[in-house]
């Protein structure tokens, strides 16, 4: 065992030793990971752990494959759907309690969420689902929620910037990742088996308004702002609130278009959802299937040269577009 491990790293190698359940030593286990130091002196004892990890949350999926809990699936609805996951007292339920109408407990204490919470986010024309998922590391939660985490559009991990924000991180890529879900961003870890579900992902750095925020934030920017988008908040002040549903519409990577029958006014109320870069043939699909074969041209306004541009099935739309399809 290399010398240079932290006291951390013991701490919680003495807590997996002692430990009787499952969950307690996946616990203990993923901490290790976390603080452990990366260099090649550290290798075979990061495979190490991960096979460790790897064996014990099998054990702990099988012994959980016939629970059943109330809440834990989630209709989607809306736009999209934004899963948070994160570690404990981190403000995962402030956030959605601050920007939809459903009420998960809230309290300063650890473990509060025992439920998966959904709610309706609106930005500007439409609703996007935010769903509370019980924190990371929570007994018996990883096998319940993987599906949910699996399922998601988007997957913000919240971290709290009063504490150890870049480190939390680490340890919910850890978590995220023993459910097999991976940052589409980031390169897969090949120790992982099965299949991989790669998401694209956010960091939602909470309570702006700590002492050391500032600092904090920046050592999370240092470590991450490459691979996610970062977005610090104060969920109990408020600040950084009003940006939040744009900048989690962007990472949806969604546009809206509007549609026009000839001689009508545009239907302004219920936009059509599509993947940004998508065409009007696109378009035309996700009305009926049928419609894209009989539609011989459209007419667009928003993304042409000129409004009421006359465009082909190949044209690029834009969000906010308005399309009038001929057949």
């Amino acid at each position: 065992m290399p010398a240079n491990l932290p006291p951390r790293y013991k701490a919680a190698e003495e807590r997996f030793r002692a430990a009787k359940d499952v969950d307690d030593k996946i616990a203990a286990l993923q901490e290790m990971l976390a603080v452990m130091p990366r260099h090649k002196g550290t290798d075979k004892l990061h495979a190490g752990l991960r096979a460790k990890i790897a064996k014990l949350t099998q054990e702990s999926e099988r012994k959980a494959a016939t629970a059943r809990r109330a809440g834990f699936s989630v209709r989607r609805e809306g736009a999209g759907q934004i899963v948070l996951a994160g570690a404990p007292n981190t403000g995962k339920s402030q956030i959605i309690n601050a920007l939809t109408s459903a009420t998960p407990e809230v309290a300063m204490y650890p473990y509060t969420t025992q439920n998966v919470t959904p709610g309706m986010m609106r930005f500007q024309d439409i609703q996007i689902q935010l769903v509370d998922t019980p924190p990371l590391g929570q007994r018996g939660v990883r096998p319940l929620v993987s599906t949910i985490f699996r399922a998601a559009d988007i997957i913000a991990i919240v971290a709290d910037l009063s504490g150890d924000p870049a480190l939390e991180v680490e340890w919910a890529l850890t978590e995220l990742a023993e459910c097999r879900v991976t940052p589409r961003s980031m390169p897969v870890d090949d120790t992982l088996t099965g299949g991989i579900y790669p998401k694209d992902m956010v960091i939602i750095a909470n309570k702006s308004d700590a002492p050391g925020a500032f600092r904090n934030l920046n050592v999370l920017r240092l470590k991450y702002e490459a691979f996610f988008p970062i977005i610090p908040l104060s969920a109990t002040e408020g600040e950084g609130l009003e940006e939040l549903p744009s900048r989690l519409f962007e990472a949806l990577d969604i546009i809206r278009v509007y549609t026009k029958a000839p001689g009508q006014k545009a239907d302004m109320e219920e936009p059509v959802i599509l993947p940004r870069h998508s065409t009007v043939g696109e378009a035309a699909e996700e009305i009926h299937k049928d419609f894209k074969k009989g539609m011989k041209y459209a007419v667009v306004w928003g993304s042409g040269k000129y409004d009421a541009q006359t465009v082909s099935k190949t044209h690029v739309l834009q969000d906010q577009d308005i399309v009038e399809f001929h057949v």
